[in-house]
């Protein structure tokens, strides 16, 4: 199908049909079994199968659907690596392209929002699309001052799409959990709803874009394409050339990948501390990698339609607790997670415990340099999911604030596509640089900080 099926009867359904072939592919896996064939190769066909069909359902009803598959791409790395390479595919798919509409849908959307004569403000427009995404696709085109630009058409009925496919997605939550495991599907799909309004908004997706691109100007590590039009539905901005992240990940060498992971570390927590707002949809298809003029590589960011907005940059008990993790202060990260809520008043725990929890997520932080692997990630996965762990014991007890949801979630994509790509980060010189209260001086200082005004 190359259209937005828009009809709430037609989206339901094709969504229900993931579970019910997961079900009915684990009956016919145990028909082969008896048949004679061997276990492993038959979860081999299973997966495939499997996978092949989240992405057929997933991307071709765009929307809410394709956003969710989007989200749960960054986190393929938790899963064990035997079940891993199928949905690895798949998934992936879903940040670089989907079915495109029809381009007579495309010009009635350029008819009604750009006027008749839109092809006037064009010297080149190309019909097919360069890229699909959840709600809107990208077509490559030349402004008619002779620039290169990107056209994003929003689909016409996207929103109630979103809001459609979320809503059905969030009720067999229960049934995904297991594709990434120790990940509580259900918050993840309510942050997404929460976000539709602004995800459709293209007036503040360009406010977003044009703060970024104004304050990363000349950098020498980011590049952030300016806005040359906005109107509702339409979004043109500069085009920029450049590798994929998802095809670093796939061939990219390992100075590339090391390179790729460091300037995303830098975007990720230099963004809020620069232009005050975090660019909240870090999946490989939003970046690119393009080559400098000594040879190196600079980042590529695209795609502002979620952000979270942080005017004082991120919330400085984010260093402080880190910073006083690193140097084992059990008490006094323990008082100040209940300060900020992340312990309800109705729960007691253990300072102690707390800080053996977190070691070993905040590893990355304690080294000069850290190598994130898809095994380090599978085995803070599989160490939070285990029920007869600890570690998943008291991850019960804890509480995630709701000022701190959004932040929580990029922060955790944004580790989940350095294991992808298997880079060796500097992490520690970058939350040092951009962290507020992480830098070792500024915890010495860290008595004197209010930590309810932050």
């Amino acid at each position: 199908m190359s259209d937005l099926p828009r009809k709430a009867v037609t989206r339901t359904a094709k969504l229900a049909a993931l579970p019910i072939g997961f079900a009915g592919r684990a009956t016919w896996g145990i028909g082969r079994r008896i048949g004679g064939k061997s276990a492993e190769l038959v979860g081999r066909e299973l997966q495939q199968r499997t996978a092949d069909q989240l992405f057929k359902v997933l991307g071709e009803l765009k929307g809410g659907a394709m956003k969710f598959g989007q989200a749960l791409s960054v986190f393929e790395s938790a899963l064990p690596e035997d079940v891993a390479g199928p949905y690895r595919a798949a998934l992936t798919k879903l940040q670089e392209a989907a079915p495109p509409m029809p381009t007579r849908t495309v010009h009635a959307v350029l008819d009604e929002r750009l006027g008749e004569q839109w092809r006037e403000l064009f010297l080149e427009f190309e019909d097919k699309p360069s890229a699909a995404a959840s709600i809107g696709q990208v077509h490559r085109a030349v402004w008619h001052d002779g620039r290169e630009v990107a056209v994003k058409v929003q689909y016409p009925g996207a929103g109630e799409a979103l809001l459609s496919d979320l809503g059905q997605l969030s009720r067999f939550a229960r049934l995904l959990g297991p594709l990434i495991p120790g990940m509580d599907i259900k918050p993840l799909i309510a942050e997404l709803r929460d976000r539709v309004s602004e995800e459709l908004d293209y007036a503040l997706e360009a406010q977003a874009q044009r703060a970024h691109a104004e304050e990363f100007d000349g950098d020498p590590d980011v590049v952030v394409p300016h806005v040359v039009h906005q109107c509702e539905q339409v979004l043109v901005t500069e085009w920029i050339d450049g590798t994929p992240l998802a095809e670093i990940i796939d061939n990219g060498s390992e100075d590339e990948r090391d390179r790729a992971g460091q300037l995303l570390a830098r975007f990720l927590f230099s963004g809020p501390a620069r232009t005050g707002l975090l660019h909240a949809d870090p999946h490989p298809g939003n970046f690119r990698l393009l080559p400098d003029e000594e040879g190196g590589w600079r980042l590529g960011v695209l795609d502002f339609g979620t952000v979270d907005r942080l005017p004082g940059g991120l919330p400085d008990p984010i260093g402080v607790s880190l910073r006083r993790t690193l140097d084992g202060e059990a008490e006094a990260v323990y008082e100040l997670l209940c300060e900020e809520g992340f312990v309800k008043e109705s729960i007691e725990l253990e300072p102690d415990a707390v800080l053996d929890y977190l070691l070993p997520i905040i590893e990355p932080a304690r080294v000069d340099a850290f190598t994130f692997t898809r095994s380090w990630m599978r085995n803070q996965a599989a160490r939070i999911a285990d029920p007869r762990s600890p570690a998943h014991q008291l991850g019960k007890q804890l509480n995630l604030p709701p000022s701190y949801l959004l932040i929580h979630r990029v922060t955790l994509s944004t580790i989940g596509v350095l294991c992808q790509l298997g880079a060796t980060v500097r992490l520690r010189d970058e939350l040092e640089a951009w962290v507020p209260g992480f830098a070792t001086e500024d915890a010495t200082g860290a008595e004197e900080w209010p930590a309810a005004e932050a």
